[in-house]
Parts: C-alpha cells; sequence; structure tokens
C-alpha cells in the first residue's frame, strides 16, 4: 500500500452503549417490545437508558501525523482508539479507515499463558498484523531485548508480571505498523529496561505511517506527538497545536481544582 493513502476519515460519529439492567437484560425480550412499539422495525427500547460515549467526532488523519489524546479519565480515549481500530462501529456517522491498524491497548491482550514465550512472540505478532513469517523473522532480535533468556522456552504462566510487559514490549515495538494506534500501558519493569523501551517506542513512531497515542503522560506525549485533540466527556473540546492544548487543558484542571496528572 503506497504510505499517502493511509488515512483516517471520521465525520459525525457517536458511539453509544445502551445499558440493561436485570428487567431488561433478555435481548429477546426487548427486541420483541420494540418490535411491537415500531411497526415492525428493530430498534433500542425508549425506556432503555444508553450511555453516549462519543459524541459528533469530526476528525481527518493523513500520513505523517502525529496526534496526542488528551482528557481526563473516563473521556472517551480509549473509545475512541476502539472506533478507530474498528473495534466498535460509530451508532451515527462514518468512520473510514484506510492502512493497516495495529491496535495497542492492552500489552497482554493476544497472549496465551499456557504456551511459551517464543509462541507467544508469534501469536501476539499475528494479532497485531504482521505474518509468521515476518514474526519468526524478528524472534531473535526480540528474545535479545526481552532479557529473559531460557524463560522465552517455558510457558507465560510462570512468568512475573514484569517478564510478561517485557515480552510484550518486545513484540510491540517490533512491528511496522501503517496505522499506530496506542493507549499507555507500560510498567511493571525497572527504569534501566523502560528508558531501553522507550528508545524502541520512539523508532517505532517513527517507521508508523499515523500515530494516535492516548497519554496522561506529558513527557511522552511530546516526545512522541506533533498535535492534539481534547476529549471532554465523550466529545472534542479543542483540537489542533499539542503545547496550546497542553496548557488550555491544564488551566482547565486547575480551574476546576481538578489534579493534572
Amino acid at each position: 500500500m503506497i504510505a499517502t493513502m493511509v488515512c483516517i476519515d471520521v465525520r459525525g460519529a457517536c458511539v453509544n452503549f445502551p445499558i440493561f439492567d436485570a428487567k431488561t437484560r433478555s435481548l429477546k425480550k426487548a427486541l420483541l417490545g420494540t418490535v411491537g412499539r415500531a411497526g415492525g422495525k428493530i430498534g433500542i427500547d425508549a425506556k432503555v437508558p444508553v450511555i453516549e460515549a462519543l459524541r459528533n467526532i469530526t476528525l481527518s488523519l493523513r500520513h505523517g501525523d502525529r496526534v496526542g489524546l488528551i482528557g481526563h479519565n473516563g473521556a472517551g480515549k480509549s473509545t475512541l482508539l476502539r472506533l478507530l481500530s474498528g473495534i466498535y462501529e460509530p451508532t451515527t456517522g462514518i468512520s473510514r479507515i484506510v492502512g493497516r491498524v495495529a491496535p495497542v491497548f492492552d500489552l497482554g491482550v493476544g497472549m496465551d499463558p499456557e504456551i511459551s514465550g517464543y509462541e507467544n512472540i508469534i501469536i501476539r505478532g499475528l494479532f497485531l498484523g504482521m505474518t509468521r513469517k515476518q514474526m519468526q523473522a524478528r524472534t531473535e532480535e526480540i528474545a535479545e531485548f526481552s532479557e529473559l533468556g531460557d524463560y522465552l522456552s517455558m510457558p507465560l504462566r510462570t512468568y512475573s508480571t514484569g517478564m510478561r510487559v517485557r515480552l510484550a514490549l518486545g513484540v510491540v515495538t517490533s512491528i511496522d505498523p501503517e496505522i499506530l494506534l496506542f493507549d499507555e500501558g507500560i510498567g511493571a519493569v525497572d527504569a534501566a529496561f523502560l528508558e531501553k523501551a522507550r528508545d524502541r517506542l520512539t523508532a517505532l513512531v517513527e517507521r508508523s505511517g499515523i500515530l494516535v497515542f492516548a497519554s496522561h503522560s506529558e513527557e511522552l506525549l511530546v516526545e512522541l506527538c506533533t498535535s492534539a485533540l481534547w476529549l471532554d466527556h465523550g466529545e472534542i473540546r479543542e483540537q489542533g497545536d499539542l503545547p496550546q492544548l497542553l496548557a488550555h487543558y491544564k488551566g482547565a484542571a486547575v480551574a476546576n481544582g481538578e489534579r493534572v496528572r
């Protein structure tokens, strides 16, 4: 695929989640009740509460864009990443993604505790859109980076949390994504290894066509991104220059008596 073809176009997208309680949890009951009231058209019962996770999201990204997502916990950052990855479909509006997407939301997703570290390198790579051949070619380099030695021949369930993070980071930072959707999740490793991982993360971003990075770390945002999108209660409050948006976001947080992280 030609790099200039990689793009993200979202127009007026909303993502809603219906909440069913014990009385309305049955899908069959909800649908049958709706069919009767809607004249044969299936929809959501008006009595069922709906969480509006995202509202009227519009953005356009092209090859070379490096966008940081900022906002308080629950602002909708993770939901937006899942919309851009195709995990969530917009309830209304349009989401058009062109390019191979590498979603990095949870470093442990796509890893099996019952198989070896070597086997998990392949499985995790396939989950991130790489081929088996590509991951086999990267296995030795990932093994060297992770510093896990003989543990790579053992089941993942025998690993400590820090060892799992090392392996996951090794795989994630070895891929060649066209669109990298990254939700920060680096932790449980010593400082020296984390610095080593950050160097690889920077190289990963440089290889990607588009980066959308959700983080509370101003240092990482400044290091990896050139622009920003500020989400507030599921809506885009502001988008544009990263330093300017960070200043606005921190100013609003201070004015509201919130702690800025």
